[in-house]
């Protein structure tokens, strides 16, 4: 059992997971961790507060919590708890309220809502992601704002779903299978959009594994057929002058992350 951590907030508690997870990851020791959104009323934040006592109680250690609470009735009941408090919000908006001269109006659900300028757009691009999926169509690629290549089961659609998710990119996804290595070359329809195409490969053996947990002992499995088609398509790539990325190592936050820097393409937060 690891130290016990809960991410709380009167809202999503999206920023507190993100903030509470950068700061623990620095830290070599397991965590046990629970999160709780929407504590918009009095009494659910004393049912939170008593939740996080009882945890005092039965481990004998102080929970972490860290919140993003914005009312602050709500904020002095947790406040109250045996818990140990870490309030993100409320650690800058002082200062920088000091620095930018304006007062801040904290409102419930600003950061992750509807209302948000960027929301439209990345709603859009998430359903241009599914739509133009392991190329399933060819006939929006003037919309794409970046179109991911590679072999399959390299990376390209969880890269173009969080892509469009996270920020807002706009990515289609073209697999190049067995049946193109024997004369690989890009489709006319990929080549016309050129300028926005951005490759992927992977090491053989991670590959390899990847696929076999899907199709074990198959062809399209096998480590020679991997390895033959890696080499034809980055073979393809350097010919082409296509920029690409191997995944392997990378997690997909990172895979999205490095395509956004290589490409210069703008982010669409929130």
């Amino acid at each position: 059992m690891g130290r016990k951590v809960f991410y709380i907030s009167d809202g999503t508690a999206i920023t507190a997971e993100v903030f509470g997870h950068a700061v623990l990851s620095q830290f070599p020791i397991e965590f046990e961790q629970t999160t709780i959104p929407f504590v918009e009323t009095l009494t659910k934040a004393e049912e939170v507060k008593q939740k996080l006592n009882d945890c005092f109680i039965t481990t004998g250690e102080r929970p972490l919590v860290f919140h993003s609470i914005v009312n602050p009735e709500i904020r002095a009941i947790i406040y109250s708890s045996e818990a140990l408090d870490y309030d993100f919000l409320n650690t800058f908006v002082a200062p920088l309220e000091q620095q930018l001269g304006v007062k801040a109006e904290p409102r419930i659900h600003r950061t992750h809502s509807i209302d948000n300028a960027a929301y439209n757009d990345r709603i859009d691009a998430i359903h241009y992601a599914m739509d133009n999926d392991d190329g399933i169509s060819l006939k929006n690629l003037d919309r794409a704002d970046v179109i991911l290549v590679g072999v399959s089961r390299c990376g390209k659609t969880p890269s173009s779903l969080y892509l469009s998710m996270q920020f807002g990119i706009k990515a289609a996804n073209y697999p190049f299978i067995a049946e193109d290595m024997d004369n690989l070359k890009l489709p006319s329809e990929l080549k016309a959009h050129k300028k926005k195409i951005f490759g992927l490969t992977i090491d053989p053996m991670r590959l390899h594994e990847i696929r076999n947990q899907r199709l074990e002992g198959s062809t399209y499995a096998s480590l020679r057929q991997c390895r033959m088609e890696v080499k034809e398509v980055e073979m393809m790539f350097k010919k082409e002058r296509i920029p690409f990325l191997n995944t392997t190592y990378h997690s997909v936050e990172e895979i999205a992350t490095k395509i956004l820097s290589e490409t210069g393409l703008e982010r669409k937060m929130f």
